[in-house]
């Protein structure tokens, strides 16, 4: 196990890399938690919730709402639940985001940490403090930023994880390679999927790595005024076509990621968007989706990313270099129907 603690603003966060959750016993008290799952990781890991005081909600996007969390905190005021009660987010970025919500509005805050289950989780939802819900198509319109108490890995939850969920993770990996990490993109273009579920001593170390890369942003932008906008890359066009369309999360940033590099070639003369399309295409990720341009343009414009009549745009100068440029919302709707009609790549 590797610990690691990192500190924020006013709070900190300690990672415990490569752990079980049986080690949760040994961080806080089980008679003053109570631990968030859904149904999937309920019913596939049983045994590892007993002796737990446990709430399960129902999976997927979907359910990121306003009325799972109003459950929740009845089911919390049924179990006494008071400020010293630390809540645990045992699961994917749904789980995890759902649990520091609740954490961070119910009694007006209490702590929580996490136990993400599946690649995404371990290596973007549960870093950062972003907690929060959806509203219809709108994604995490809602929310807070709070930093848990506890981040645990446990790599057995992925033994169980179907292949989509692979591949959704590997679409944030394969951000943070273009954003800031060109020497994992290259190592990432020489390896496979395949490869990296045979060997886990090599799953592991690029897991720390990008949570560590990620949370090394964080660090110094918590608040999203700079360099954390970047980690947004693939996501602009990818929030407004993920609920539209019922996509993965990761499947509809990697489509968003596409369209950033057409974009940035535009903008800022990038010249490796092919290369990009080749190493998503590898991790078995899609790289285009047949949308409606007003539909999709109807969304984007309640992104929180929009400034009155400009969006910030995350591009690619280079792959590892990654900026923020102010585009008018005119030549966003240009580009998009442009897009619109343009064949599979």
């Amino acid at each position: 196990m590797n610990i690691q603690k990192v500190n924020f603003n006013s709070s900190s966060t300690t990672f415990y890399f490569a752990a079980g959750i049986s080690h949760l016993k040994n961080i806080v008290d089980t008679k003053h938690s109570v631990i968030i799952t859904d149904e999937n990781v309920f019913t596939q890991h049983e045994k590892r919730f007993k002796g737990w005081q446990t709430i399960v909600i129902k999976p997927g996007e979907e359910n990121k709402t306003q009325t799972t969390v109003d459950s929740i905190i009845k089911q919390l005021i049924q179990l006494n639940a008071d400020r010293k009660t630390i809540l645990i987010g045992v699961g994917g970025g749904v789980v995890t985001d759902i649990t520091g919500y609740v954490a961070s509005i119910f009694m007006r805050g209490i702590k929580f940490g996490f136990v993400p289950t599946t690649i995404l989780a371990m290596v973007d939802a549960s870093i950062g403090g972003k907690n929060g819900i959806d509203v219809g198509v709108y994604k995490n319109m809602v929310g807070t930023i709070n930093q848990p108490l506890f981040i645990l890995h446990d790599l057995i939850f992925l033994n169980t994880l179907p292949e989509t969920e692979w591949q959704n993770g590997f679409a944030e990996i394969i951000k943070h390679a273009c954003i800031k990490d060109a020497t994992m993109f290259k190592e990432l273009k020489e390896s496979s999927l395949k490869k990296y579920q045979s060997k886990k001593i090599l799953l592991c170390d690029l897991i720390q790595r990008n949570a560590l890369l990620k949370t090394k942003v964080v660090i110094k932008d918590e608040f999203e005024t700079g360099d954390r906008k970047l980690l947004n890359f693939g996501h602009t066009f990818g929030h407004a076509i993920e609920n539209t369309y019922k996509l993965p999360h990761g499947y509809a940033v990697s489509i968003g990621m596409v369209v950033a590099c057409m974009i940035s070639e535009s903008y800022k003369s990038f010249k490796d968007t092919n290369r990009v399309i080749d190493l998503i295409k590898k991790y078995e990720l899609p790289v285009h989706q047949n949308y409606d341009a007003e539909k999709v343009l109807s969304v984007m414009q309640s992104d929180k990313k929009k400034v009155k009549d400009v969006m910030n745009y995350v591009l690619l100068k280079k792959i590892g270099k990654a900026v923020v440029e102010p585009i008018a919302i005119s030549e966003i709707e240009y580009i998009i129907k442009q897009l619109e009609n343009k064949k599979s790549l």
